[in-house]
């Protein structure tokens, strides 16, 4: 099967989000599962000033290569990709982002036919990638070249969708009646994820949970009536987890290396990041760790609600990120009141983020709202139980089994789950089983690109 995978932003030449970990990884388990992949991306500035290896296809197209064979095709055009930022400088959104992805995917399309690439499926990702979806279906159509592709859309959130001034719909080149309500029209705005939604194939989402989410008012951002009226072309794929990346049994960032038949050793991991933190280093002491944006979303208004509450539990907290303004002065004030108990990273630290993952006893993901997420699955390899809010991905990944879920996001429920879980981490017994539980637990890219292949036959064949 030919596949164009069409985004954005991809690993590693490009990267803002988890877009471009899932653009960047899934072809290559497609690949080792004897799929034809090509990727195609913008040629922005950071691509260039990287310096990989890069090889001249012709005037304004460039390449290079990942995997084994996968070549990887910039859209180059100064006047749009030459910046600094992919969507955004320090004023906000780019102006023209309208005219500069509209650009992107016309030319990618173009870019099919000239390299001789008739692909079975396009993927296209997020709403930057969705007008290849309405032009193939309108302004190429009836080219014999295009006549058998099929596009898929994967939503990645669908808070995002690439709204723009309704007076610029004429600058996509597309007929006047696509600017109407059945169309990319939206309160009068020009509205590209929807687009999207509406003319391609088949649609999904990066958590089979996530794909009912949308369909409702509460987390369909407006767009819910056009999902569910397009509910039999909606699906859930999980995002898979690099293993390549994040194993504790490969782990250079950590102190000692484990696995599940080593996994009396994460106790060394626990000690060092005790130790790193300026906690008491005490293995009988329960380490609840946190690496997240600090934002509302990521469920720290019930955190540092009830902040107070947590550091009076007996546990240690280590928390990793930036984010709101708000958050950083709530959770140093928090951390201040109790050193001995909070330790507060305001921060991007890559290594730190592997020392907490491997040294954590308990994982604190209480997101309101995750469409897929990859904390918890990255907990779930180092034997660090997660603590979740049931909702999107998280929901379908964490269980009794191998974590604790709580179903109403509120400060005293919230509460009552990390009482629940220090509660479980007393009985040595208990705890070793969920350890095992979750180690054992298989969220590779190979499973998800099973699960794509599948969908894309489903495509070809409609």
């Amino acid at each position: 099967m030919k596949i164009v995978m069409v985004a954005s932003e991809v690993v590693p030449f490009a990267k803002t989000g988890g877009l471009a970990d899932v653009a960047g990884a899934l072809p290559l388990a497609l690949e080792e599962l004897g799929c034809e992949v090509i990727i195609v991306m913008p040629g922005y500035k950071c691509v260039t000033d990287a310096k990989f290896r890069i090889s001249r296809v012709s005037k304004n197209i460039s390449s290079s290569l990942v995997g084994k064979k996968i070549k990887v095709y910039f859209i180059e055009n100064g006047l749009y990709f030459n910046r600094d930022g992919l969507y955004v400088d320090k004023q906000g959104d780019y102006k023209d982002n309208l005219e500069r992805f509209a650009f992107f995917c016309r030319r990618t399309l173009d870019l099919l036919k000239e390299i001789n690439f008739a692909a079975d499926i396009l993927h296209l990702h997020d709403w930057q990638s969705s007008l290849a979806a309405v032009y193939l279906k309108n302004l190429y159509a009836k080219q014999a070249f295009y006549g058998r592709m099929k596009s898929i859309l994967t939503i990645h959130n669908i808070g995002y969708q690439g709204l723009f001034p309704g007076d610029d719909f004429a600058k996509l080149g597309l007929d006047d009646s696509l600017f109407s309500i059945s169309g990319l029209e939206f309160y009068n705005r020009v509205n590209l994820l929807k687009g999207g939604i509406i003319f391609s194939d088949f649609i999904n989402t990066v958590s089979p949970t996530y794909a009912l989410e949308i369909q409702e008012k509460e987390f369909g951002f407006g767009l819910e009536g056009l999902l569910s009226q397009r509910k039999n072309a909606l699906s859930g794929v999980l995002n898979g987890l690099d293993y390549s990346t994040w194993d504790p049994d490969t782990d250079k960032f950590i102190i000692k290396n484990f696995s599940q038949a080593t996994i009396e050793n994460k106790a060394y991991n626990k000690a060092e990041l005790q130790k790193i933190c300026g906690l008491e280093v005490n293995n009988d002491i329960p380490v609840l760790g946190i690496v997240s944006r600090l934002a509302e979303q990521k469920g720290f208004d019930i955190i540092a609600d009830g902040l107070a509450d947590i550091s009076k539990l007996g546990a240690q907290l280590v928390i990793l990120g930036t984010g709101n303004l708000k958050y950083h002065q709530i959770l140093g004030e928090a951390a201040r009141k109790h050193p001995k108990t909070i330790s507060l990273n305001l921060r991007f630290d890559d290594p730190l983020a592997h020392k907490i993952y491997a040294g954590s006893d308990i994982f604190l993901m209480p997101s309101s709202y995750e469409p897929c997420g990859l904390g918890q699955l990255i907990s779930l390899r180092y034997g660090t139980i997660p603590l979740v809010f049931k909702t999107g991905g998280l929901a379908d990944t964490i269980n009794k089994d191998n974590g604790f879920v709580f179903s109403r996001h509120t400060k005293d429920d919230l509460l009552k789950t990390v009482k629940r879980c220090l509660a479980a981490f007393k009985d040595k017994k208990k705890w070793s089983a969920l350890m095992n539980n979750a180690m054992r637990c298989d969220f590779s890219w190979e499973a998800s690109a099973k699960k794509y292949i599948q969908l894309y036959a489903k495509a070809k064949e409609g």
